[in-house]
């Protein structure tokens, strides 16, 4: 189990890794946006490639930032069930639907992926509009993106199993640091409790 608990905190860090970059995609979608508007206003020209690159940088970041998200624990679930069981039944459901649905689907994905962007890689598909992209580059990102959100699947499962033998802490619980607004909450609440004693 700690050969797999090291797979595991690997995984974790390389999707961290990527979800620190992906972001990045975000920013040069907006400044791709901002510079087609401002092209097509001042010199009444546009291209289709502008509206696609930023189509491609949005699907690469949301592909991409799956595992990433997956991690810090910000998929959709639903809560107003899953929160009234003890915390032992939530790592059961975790384990579950881990097991049964998210590694398959992501199996299932990457099994028909893989040969949708090699065929249109070996084929050099390009868009049907004018002044479009080659089309290889955006299918990639679909067992990219796959594949990144299998492996933290399966480490997640890997801590939920860990977790569940009493091997590690709750992985569920979010290791995050305050903000900045929490922080000067707690300094203002600290600073009325002295100015109450004094």
């Amino acid at each position: 189990m700690q050969a797999l608990l090291k797979l595991s905190g690997a995984i974790d860090r390389l999707n961290g890794l990527v979800g620190r970059w992906v972001i990045w995609l975000i920013l040069a979608s907006t400044a791709i946006s901002g510079i087609n508007a401002s092209v097509r206003k001042a010199f009444h020209t546009s291209s289709n490639a502008y509206l696609e690159v930023q189509w491609y940088l949005f699907a690469a970041a949301f592909l991409l930032a799956a595992g990433y998200t997956l991690l810090h624990g910000e998929h959709v679930k639903i809560d107003v069930v899953y929160s009234r069981f003890s915390r032992k039944t939530q790592n059961w459901i975790d384990i579950f639907g881990f097991a049964c649905f998210l590694l398959p689907v992501c199996l299932v994905v990457l099994w028909y992926g893989i040969p949708f962007f090699l065929q249109g890689w070996h084929s050099g598909e390009m868009s049907a509009n004018a002044g479009g992209l080659i089309r290889w580059p955006v299918y990639l990102m679909i067992p990219l993106g796959f594949a990144l959100l299998l492996l933290q699947g399966a480490s997640e499962l890997v801590k939920r199993i860990a977790f569940g033998m009493d091997l590690i802490p709750d992985p569920a619980i979010k290791k995050t640091d305050k903000t900045a607004e929490e922080e000067l909450a707690e300094e203002i609440r600290r600073q009325a409790e002295r100015q109450n004693k004094a």
